[in-house]
């Protein structure tokens, strides 16, 4: 036989000769990105090997539900740690050169990060919504087996799914075989496309969206409502009328027959209604004019009861304590009276007077426990007075808190917290201010960019709401203690000086100087946070 005959025949039969270690593959610079490829070898020389199912390419297979794609290999700790590092040389470096900051820039930084926050409550708005569709890609497609999404009171969603210890390669893709959970009950058969965890994932309840509607359900005309910031003409009882001053008269609005009815007209006595004010009951109204008379009318028969002298000029605030009546003048006293005691036509007599303000008193508010009482004033000043005080004439306040800028009119005392104060600043303070007046010390602050006219917290949820002036004329809805802003409404062209809140707690009317009255629906109906039973919540016990 031909010897060059014998030796091809021999090479088909055994194979190419080996590759000698000069020029293998797994010496080869290229080796991680080049697999070796070979003829397969003789059955009859060497054992079967299974090649690992393993390429530089993906192509997907249908054999199993899930399939596992790997392509990161920096670990997440590491990346963390450098990142940490990095924002801590960065705070460190800023810390430094804070000093040598001048005023100028640190209004723009907080311009920025205001608007910052703004961009960032947008965005979680729109991830609430893509969060769920995130946890599906994951499931199916990473295998993460996320059957729930676990909802915290500090609203930091947290997604929850059971531990796995995955290997991180790159640019490798394998095949992840499924593994069948024993304790669930899984269907061969089934004909969702998705999988168990998925389909957990999308029955578990989730939070209703809290859609709050940007235009009021009712717009009602109120012509000659004066544009004063100092006045107080809008006010809602309990027994769901609404009262309005406009010009000299004092107008009802009945919540439930829509029906008006004209009260008093101070037309004949050349005066003007600068103020007006519900009783606790529901029953009576307190009518302060520009002449610093005090009328008390009785609602339901139309007439007058009293008319208190005392202030020598306009009373732009009032505040009722059961049967006790407290009105701010721009006389800068405040006068306490028992209406009890007097007869139609009293004298300049009073209970007690309050003479700690400088200039006009444009707010007065009670706290829901009836012992103290908070005045707002054109000099900048908030004062706690106390009730138990048995001094007829009083000039040093409680308490003094002078933080705000401008005046402060806007006061609300929280119903949810004891000894909880809100007070907002004119056009030059535009802060809405946070006070414990149990430790007689400031919480918080939220500069809102525009001049606070009025506050009011929710019956329900803490939550509150303020209107603003100059120069943006809007609504705005605040959750506490975050200060995070909820909503923001506009319809107003003027500023919205007046506000009050209904008997249920959950819409709100605001007026302004464009002569009409919007009603909202701002407040959630159901109550957010249990009674505390706590013993030391002055509410709960009786004393």
């Amino acid at each position: 036989m031909d010897q060059d005959f014998e030796k091809r025949l021999l090479r088909q039969q055994n194979g190419p000769p080996p590759i000698s270690p000069i020029l293998s593959p797994s010496s080869s610079p290229f080796a991680n990105r080049h697999l070796p490829r070979s003829l397969p070898p003789s059955p009859s020389t060497l054992s079967p090997v299974k090649p690992e199912r393993c390429g530089d390419r993906f192509i997907p297979s249908r054999a199993g539900a899930r399939w596992h794609i790997d392509f990161n290999m920096i670990s997440e700790k590491g990346f963390g740690r450098i990142s940490n590092n990095k924002t801590n040389q960065q705070n460190q470096q800023n810390q430094q050169q804070a000093p040598q900051q001048s005023s100028q820039q640190q209004q723009q930084t907080q311009q920025t990060s205001t608007s910052q926050n703004r961009k960032n409550r947008d965005v979680n708005e729109n991830g609430k919504d893509s969060l769920m569709y995130q946890c599906l890609l994951r499931n199916e497609l990473l295998g993460s087996e996320i059957d729930r999404i676990k909802d915290s009171q500090s609203e930091d969603r947290r997604v929850t799914g059971s531990p796995c210890s995955e290997k991180k390669n790159l640019f490798k893709y394998s095949l992840r075989i499924k593994r069948v959970d024993c304790n669930e009950s899984t269907s061969p058969y089934s004909l969702s496309p998705i999988g168990c965890k998925s389909q957990k994932l999308l029955r578990s309840p989730r939070k209703p969206m809290r859609k709050i509607p940007k235009v009021p359900f009712k717009v009602l005309d109120a012509p000659e409502l004066q544009d004063d910031f100092y006045l107080n003409l809008v006010d809602w009882s309990s027994t769901n009328v609404l009262s309005v001053g406009l010009g000299a008269c004092v107008y009802l609005w009945s919540a439930c027959t829509s029906q008006v009815t004209r009260l008093c007209d101070l037309v004949s006595e050349g005066d003007t209604v600068t103020s007006v004010n519900w009783s606790d009951r529901g029953n009576l109204v307190a009518v302060g004019t520009h002449k610093g008379y005090v009328q008390v009318w009785d609602a339901s028969a139309g007439k007058r009861i009293i008319q208190l002298e005392g202030h020598s000029a306009r009373v732009g605030a009032l505040a009722w304590n059961g049967d006790q009546l407290s009105s701010g003048s721009r006389d800068r006293t405040i006068l306490q009276r028992d209406i009890r005691s007097y007869s139609a036509v009293a004298g300049n007599t009073a209970d007690r007077k309050l003479a700690g303000h400088k200039q006009e008193v444009c707010g007065l508010k009670w706290s829901p426990d009836r012992q103290h009482l908070a005045s707002g004033g054109n000099d900048n000043k908030l004062l706690v007075w106390n009730a138990s005080t048995s001094s007829v004439f009083q000039q040093q306040a409680a308490q003094t808190y002078s933080d705000h800028l401008a005046a402060v009119k806007a006061i609300a005392w929280s119903p949810h917290q004891h000894g909880l104060l809100a007070s907002g600043g004119g056009t030059a303070d535009r802060c809405i201010r946070f006070w414990n007046t149990l430790t007689q010390q400031p919480l918080q602050c939220v500069d809102t960019g525009s001049q606070v006219c009025n506050l009011a917290w929710s019956k329900h949820a803490s939550e509150l709401v303020s209107t603003h002036g100059y120069s943006q004329n809007q609504i705005l809805l605040w959750k506490y203690p975050s200060l995070t802003q909820v909503a923001k409404l506009t319809g107003h062209s003027y500023r919205v000086l007046y506000l009050a809140t209904s008997p249920d707690g959950e819409a709100i009317v605001t007026g302004a100087g464009d002569e009409t009255l919007r009603f909202w629906n701002v407040f959630s109906k159901t109550p957010s946070n249990k009674d505390s039973t706590s013993v030391l919540n002055l509410f709960t016990r009786i004393r």
